[in-house]
């Protein structure tokens, strides 16, 4: 049955290599839920034990195996629903950072995706690299027309590599989706494949630019922030370049006090900036640390990497505008209510524990202004009642969740006492506002008042047809229960292993009635042998069940 799942996967030497590393950093027992151990025999001997905690050698086997795992792993630290909060802490420690390729690599690759030779397009380009990353590596250079600029270049063979790993990623998907209890609870092939699609839209540097332009047309009329051009001319899918823009680093308190520059304009205008993002234009710069933006002259703030970037709807927008009001209100009752609406509650979850939870988290903040309610403490406080109650909140609201963290991290370096909320106030009355204009919900009232009318046009016909069905007793209703066929299956293994021992226990105990009863060991000959070595046979495969038993209550 294992090496039936195994053959199963797609590119077993990756595969192997990845078990390998997992098994060294400690995960044997996954390798194992796999189905992995045949094609390891020696790997459980070689196992020791581990001297760090499971999250700390999650990173690092994370970390070990490259690009997709990595960029998995910080997918995974803003998902609280899905890992424990102390595996969630772990997993944002990340670290992207390895040893750049050498130029002579770079250079080729270069070259083949401009389709000319560098010299034709730099005046000069520097061989050694600003910042080396598990995806791309950054070259400063300078155009023929004498504009700086970046260089941003896919690392060669990610691509290959990549395309290997999700193609594991998927297989042990749907694996796990029916070996572990997780597959009960979420969609995991699903999630593997919207992982997929974010991780081969970041290898797209056409997206990225087209990103960058998307930020600049929104923030046209903002004066305090500065989104770099793209070279068209010089991008390609591999090779992204972008006009380089100098300051200083946003979180580098001493020299932005050096330079002169108002921290608390700085502040003010970076809260703006992803209030915008978030309340008006439904899109935002989803990696917000302090290495991707820099200040410059008139505390303009100067963006850069928009590989990662977040969406959301205008409906996913005004749930998140109802969860805040819930919020306010201390009403745990409305909090549970909305999130069913929002499709986040499953039906078997415990509304009345985690209407308790709810109130008891609302409780800690009751009565403080908001100004002394901080972000970052509010996630770590809600991520263990996502896990415990299996919240399905949709993915993009657990990662501005992490990009608001990121940015109230910086806000408060900036300034100790800055208050977000009292700068948002304004912009979410001003959405509150919209919500009730009958341009906002008129079109989706006549969308459904059209598809209200198409149902009424066809329910005297199709009624018609039921009741001639329901009349000829042609009418048939099929109930299809879910997970009643594994149910079933596991019942029918338990009936059998329960019959099976009846029938092992009664023929020990007869033959070994037998014995005596015959006086075998005077008789000798063929009855002797067959009667003591069925008893032997029957204790054989006794102990066997036994041990069957043990192993499947120690999975």
């Amino acid at each position: 049955m294992a090496l039936v799942s195994i053959r199963g996967i797609r590119h077993l030497r990756r595969f192997q290599q990845i078990a390998q590393v997992l098994i060294r950093h400690g995960f044997g027992e996954l390798v194992d839920l796999l189905g992995a151990a045949p094609v390891f025999p020696l790997a459980r001997f070689r196992r020791r034990r581990p001297v760090l905690g499971p999250p700390q050698r999650l990173r690092m086997a994370l970390e070990e195996l490259g690009p997709t795992f990595v960029k998995l792993g910080q997918v995974l630290s803003t998902r609280p629903d899905l890992l424990p909060p102390e595996y969630i802490a772990e997993l944002a420690r990340l670290q992207d950072t390895v040893p750049p390729v050498p130029w002579d690599e770079i250079r080729p690759l270069l070259e083949r995706e401009l389709g000319k030779p560098l010299e034709s397009v730099f005046a000069t380009i520097d061989p050694v690299p600003l910042a080396a990353a598990s995806l791309a590596q950054v070259h400063p250079a300078i155009l023929r027309d004498g504009s700086r600029v970046v260089v941003k270049v896919q690392r060669p063979n990610v691509e290959a590599v990549i395309r290997v790993d999700l193609d594991i990623l998927a297989d042990v998907a749907q694996l796990l989706q029916t070996r572990t209890p997780l597959g009960e609870l979420y969609d995991l092939p699903a999630m593997v494949e919207d992982f997929a699609a974010t991780l081969r839209a970041e290898l797209d540097f056409y997206r990225e630019g087209h990103n960058a332009d998307r930020f600049r047309a929104n923030f046209a009329d903002e004066p305090y922030l500065y989104i770099p051009r793209i070279c068209w001319d010089c991008t390609t899918r591999r090779v992204l370049v972008m006009e380089r823009i100098h300051g200083i680093k946003i979180d580098d308190i001493q020299a932005l006090d050096a330079a002169g520059y108002d921290r608390y304009r700085i502040g003010l205008h970076a809260a703006r900036m992803i209030i915008k993002e978030v309340l008006e234009d439904g899109f935002f710069h989803a990696d917000p640390h302090p290495g991707n933006f820099v200040v410059m002259p008139g505390e303009v703030i100067g963006a850069m990497d928009f590989g990662m970037v977040g969406y959301l709807s205008r409906r996913t927008r005004t749930d998140l505008i109802r969860l805040y009001i819930a919020a306010v209100q201390m009403d745990e009752e409305a909090i549970v209510d909305q999130l069913v609406r929002m499709g986040a509650v499953g039906g078997t979850v415990d509304r009345r524990g985690l209407q308790h939870d709810l109130a008891r988290f609302l409780r800690k903040y009751q009565g403080l202004p908001l100004k002394a309610i901080r972000a970052r403490e509010v996630m770590e406080e809600a991520m263990p009642i996502a896990f415990r109650h299996h919240l399905r909140l949709p993915p993009e609201l657990w990662l501005l969740g992490k990009t608001l963290a990121m940015m109230e991290g910086v806000g408060l370096k900036l300034v100790p006492d800055f208050d977000i909320f009292a700068v948002s106030r304004p912009y979410v009355q001003r959405f509150l506002r919209e919500m009730v204009l009958p341009s906002t919900w008129a079109p989706s009232l006549l969308r459904d008042l059209d598809e209200w009318g198409h149902l009424f046009g066809l329910l005297p016909r199709v009624g018609a047809q039921l009741l001639t069905q329901a009349e000829r007793g042609e009418l048939e209703v099929t109930l299809r229960h879910r997970g009643l066929e594994q149910a079933l299956a596991r019942l029918d293994r338990l009936a059998n292993r329960l019959s099976l021992s009846v029938l092992l226990a009664a023929l020990i105990v007869g033959l070994a009635l037998l014995i005596p009863a015959f006086h075998l060991a005077e008789r000798g000959g063929v009855v002797t042998v067959l009667v003591v070595g069925g008893f032997f046979l029957a204790s054989f495969l006794g102990l066997w069940l036994v041990i069957s038993i043990l192993r499947t209550g120690r999975r």
